[in-house]
């Protein structure tokens, strides 16, 4: 008999693993005949929002972009994003980049369709034009070596320039590929798990980390990971790019 008080989830100041054995569905106004799981929000300290939505019949999304930008990334399944006039068929792997004050909506989902979003409030820089709605596809996005290592490849999915403050990128680790470094910087994180497995040191704590895992790392977190197991380990991830450091 599985024990209920165990899981792999921790929930600290600075960091979090959150496994899907604890998730509580939510409603989301606009999300309609879907379960949506909010992995990641301000409530626990975060300055990013992080949800997993999973399509029933039925299934549609809309909304309006206010404050905040959307990033949303299909996990698994099909469906049609329509962001202002432009429509396109997205599936696995594919995504659409809602900036703030944009109406967007998802028809035609596929029952079961499973979408990961990264939500962040938009940072204007004066002089520079808002990033445009983009559509795109991992599967055409380059994967070069990270730092010279052939072990470590990452994709990178926005446009790494100053009409974007956020980066979402797709690092991918052979088996027994690491991280060269303990990082320690002023980037938050948000993450998913989309393949493979392995072990994430966090604040010098260390966890065991599989598909369909999220993480959130606080800003000066330091963090360092190596893949285990038969299969690379693959994660998708959310960080804060492109503004001054400080208010001071």
């Amino acid at each position: 008999m599985e024990i209920s008080a165990l899981t792999r989830s921790v929930v600290k100041s600075n960091h979090a693993v959150i496994a899907p054995d604890g998730y509580i569905n939510s409603k989301v106004p606009g999300w309609n005949n879907c379960t949506v799981n909010v992995i990641i929000n301000e409530q626990m300290g975060a300055r990013l929002c992080q949800t997993i939505i999973t399509a029933q019949a039925n299934c549609t999304l809309s909304g309006t972009t206010k404050q905040s930008q959307i990033f949303f990334y299909i996990i698994e399944g099909a469906a049609t994003a329509v962001v202002n006039t432009t429509s396109q068929l997205l599936t696995k792997g594919q995504f659409v980049y809602v900036p703030v004050e944009h109406t967007y909506a998802f028809t035609d989902v596929v029952e079961g369709t499973q979408i990961l979003t990264f939500h962040k409030v938009f940072e204007p820089l004066a002089g520079v034009e808002n990033p445009p709605v983009l559509f795109g596809d991992a599967a055409t996005v380059p994967a070069p070596e990270y730092l010279g290592d052939p072990a470590l490849r990452l994709q990178v999915l926005l446009p790494d320039d100053l009409r974007f403050d956020m980066a979402v990128n797709i690092f991918t680790y052979d088996s027994g590929g690491h991280l060269p470094m303990v990082e320690t910087h002023i980037m938050e994180h948000g993450l998913l798990y989309l393949q493979g497995q392995g072990v994430y040191m966090l604040d010098h704590q260390w966890y065991p980390i599989k598909k369909g895992d999220s993480i959130w790392m606080a800003p000066y977190c330091q963090q360092w990971f190596t893949a285990m197991g038969k299969e690379p380990a693959v994660y998708i991830y959310y960080k804060n790019v492109n503004r001054f450091p400080t208010v001071v």
